[in-house]
């Protein structure tokens, strides 16, 4: 079985500035969503964490290299060239591309600045040498300038790829000879046109391409990344408004530029550059209408009032509870969403934005924005207030399957809060604990796009429009700690997943999905029929602190529903001819039908703990039968997996000795300090 790698890694820890890598992730994201999740890391996550393994292109940011030589000298270098050689790929930045040569020498002779010295990747063989134009000061835009560049076009394989063009530059070098080591695998993919104020050797190489074994390094000089747009002409500088000024008029070029180079390192390019999105009202409504001016009166404590306004203040994010007559904002029309099935320039489908939450096409600070929440206490919101969300269709599935033979729901979804663009569903719930504290249990969160997703661990999920994006708040008692641990949660939405697709209506049950342990979601991919392979499609978050005698929770699942991109999704299992006559997937009754099995399956964990008839239905739909793994942790030992321990349900493997005979000795891994790489059979230990 082979990964789909999804995910882009921006080094964010020690040598990084703040500045370089919101330049990196504004520009990536928009040119990889929704093919890519394009996500900060630390140095913690580059020395201890699996990540090659998910990995489409790690990139280093500007900076100061001699803060990464210093995290990541060693052991972190080695699992950076090993990645690259197998076939992964590296971009590095001004900084992230002196640290990608063998050698650095950094204003020499300059006895405040200077940095001389070798370097371990050494994917360029050869010198990187800067400034290239003086002038530089850290932490500074003193020595910025729009430096012009030449493109050696013949180096890129078809695509729109600008000739000249001016780029942002702040203390980047020239890779020195660059021409000089094409018989090793290097290529010069643009240079400096102006004249250098450093010896460039044989030309004045700006950006350089390396072949490194099966995988390859891009490495520039300037920062290309960067977009006039996030730049502030108002800067106290008299070059500065120019420079942007500049900039701008070459920014279509830059970014032409920019896409031929993702894609040399072999990157899916969006056909569409992505805007940032701008955040969206949000709509809290409930099955029962006059439950939620009940809420409101519960929420009077902390609800605090400013001129005639109200707003819950978060610890992370300020709520304005709007009142009905100032709900409305007709000129604004949809921006945040591709227009499928929409039509952008129709009345009828104003959006519920507001002109001030970051709707300009630039760095946006998310957690500064007052979230506008419109409480519905008469009225679900209607297909004007929430176009791509239909509050009637969800209630009146919801109602349905409450209705059902067996069922227990009653709770889960009867309050909904939903947004059509939100920051994350998880984070807007967890790190809000006044709000979290306050909200009964089944609270759900829903969104058709996140912005700022979360995964387990280092990951995000990517969640454009077309994924199910929902959060449940439960309220779990410490007193079960023993018999109902709330470490199984996550199993139970696991399940609870499955089983909602596979029963959402006749005809669904045989749909290939599966569970990978501990916590995500796999379907066999519809575009190898046959061959039984299985591709990640959704994952599940869960959150805990405590208060009051109970685990306050957040359940955060993310399944790709409607869209095809970044891995597959369960409409696209529809197209295969064992199911192409069934009807596709809403996300209305997806929801629905998930929530009551959820609440249902969560309901009988209450009363009987994680029971023989809970632990055959994981079984039954989980990827790790008798599967054989290695322990990387301990010494490359062989196991197989046995299954989860029911009382703290961890991880129960068997190990393997000669000719994979069990020695007796049993293994028992918990999910937080383990990481699964299912597809290479690597159980790796987490620090």
């Amino acid at each position: 079985m082979a990964s789909r790698k999804m995910n882009v890694l921006v080094y964010s820890g020690n040598g990084s500035t703040i500045e370089s890598v919101r330049h990196c992730l504004y520009t990536l994201r928009r040119l990889l969503s929704p093919n890519y999740a394009v996500i900060p890391v630390t140095d913690i996550v580059i020395l201890r964490e699996p990540w090659t393994a998910s990995c489409a292109l790690l990139v280093f940011p500007g900076g100061a290299d001699m803060g990464y030589c210093r995290s990541l000298n060693g052991e972190g270098n080695r699992r950076i060239d090993q990645y690259v050689r197998r076939g992964g790929a590296y971009l590095g930045f001004c900084a992230g591309g002196y640290y990608g040569t063998a050698r650095c020498e950094f204003e020499v002779g300059n006895r405040v600045l200077e940095v001389i010295g070798p370097r371990e990747l050494s994917f360029f063989p050869g010198t990187c040498r800067g400034c290239a134009f003086k002038g530089f000061v850290y932490h500074s835009e003193a020595g910025a300038k729009a430096v012009q560049l030449y493109v050696d076009k013949e180096a890129f394989k078809g695509g729109i790829v600008p000739q000249t063009f001016r780029s942002y530059y702040n203390g980047g070098g020239v890779f020195v000879d660059a021409w000089k080591y094409a018989d090793k695998g290097v290529e010069v993919l643009a240079r400096y046109v102006d004249p250098l104020d450093v010896d460039g050797g044989d030309g004045a190489a700006a950006v350089v391409y390396c072949r490194v074994g099966e995988g390859g390094a891009l490495l520039t000089g300037p920062h290309t990344e960067f977009a006039a747009v996030n730049l502030d002409p108002k800067l106290d500088s008299p070059d500065y408004a120019q420079l942007v000024k500049a900039l701008t008029e070459d920014d279509s070029s830059r970014v032409n530029f920019l896409k031929a180079c993702l894609a040399k390192l072999g990157l899916i390019i969006s056909q569409e550059t992505t805007t940032v999105p701008s955040l969206s009202r949000l709509h809290l409504s409930s099955l029962h209408h006059f439950l939620v001016p009940e809420l409101l009166v519960a929420w009077e404590h902390i609800i605090t009032k400013e001129n005639g306004e109200e707003y819950i203040k978060g610890e992370n994010d300020t709520f304005h509870l709007e009142k009905r007559d100032s709900r409305w904002s007709l000129s604004s029309l949809v921006k945040t969403l591709p227009a499928t099935g929409i039509l952008k320039g129709s009345n009828e489908y104003a959006a519920d934005q507001t002109n001030d939450v970051g709707s300009n096409d630039r760095i946006v600070d998310y957690n500064a924005i007052t979230k506008r929440l419109i409480p519905h206490e008469t009225e679900w919101p209607g297909t004007k207030e929430t176009p791509y969300f239909n509050h009637h269709s969800f209630y009146a599935n919801l109602r349905k399957y409450q209705e059902e033979t067996g069922s227990e729901a009653e709770e889960f979804g009867k309050y909904l809060m939903y947004g059509e663009v939100v920051t994350s569903t998880n984070t807007m719930l967890e790190k809000n604990v006044k709000l979290l504290s306050n909200v009964p249990t089944g609270f759900t969160f829903t969104a058709t796009t996140q912005v700022a997703g979360r995964g387990r661990g280092s990951n995000v999920w990517v969640s454009p429009a077309g994924s199910l994006v929902m959060s449940v708040c439960m309220k779990h008692p410490m007193e079960l700690s023993n018999s109902a641990p709330v470490v199984f949660i996550q199993y139970l939405a696991a399940i609870a997943i499955v089983e909602g697709i596979q029963s959402y209506d006749r005809g669904y049950k045989d749909l290939p999905v599966k569970l990978k342990w501990p916590n995500d979601i796999y379907a066999q991919d519809p575009t190898k029929l046959g061959k039984k392979e299985y591709i990640k499609i959704g994952g599940i978050l869960v959150n805990s602190s405590y208060s009051a005698g109970s685990y306050d929770l957040v359940v955060g699942i993310g399944l790709n529903a409607t869209n095809a991109a970044p891995t597959t999704s369960l409409n696209a299992l529809l197209s295969t001819p064992a199911f192409f006559s069934l009807a596709p997937f809403t996300l209305e009754k997806l929801l629905a039908r998930i929530l009551t099995k959820f609440e249902t399956i969560y309901k009988r964990f209450l009363r009987t703990g994680f029971d023989n008839r809970l632990e055959e239905t994981y079984y039954k739909n989980w990827l790790h039968t008798d599967q054989i793994v290695t322990l990387e942790a301990e010494g490359g030992v062989r196991a197989r997996i046995k299954g989860i321990t029911t009382n703290w349900g961890l991880l129960k493997v068997e190990e393997l000795g000669w000719e994979d005979r069990p020695t007796g000795k049993i293994w028992e891994l918990q999910s937080d300090s383990n990481s699964f790489d299912f597809f290479r059979g690597l159980l790796k230990r987490k620090v």
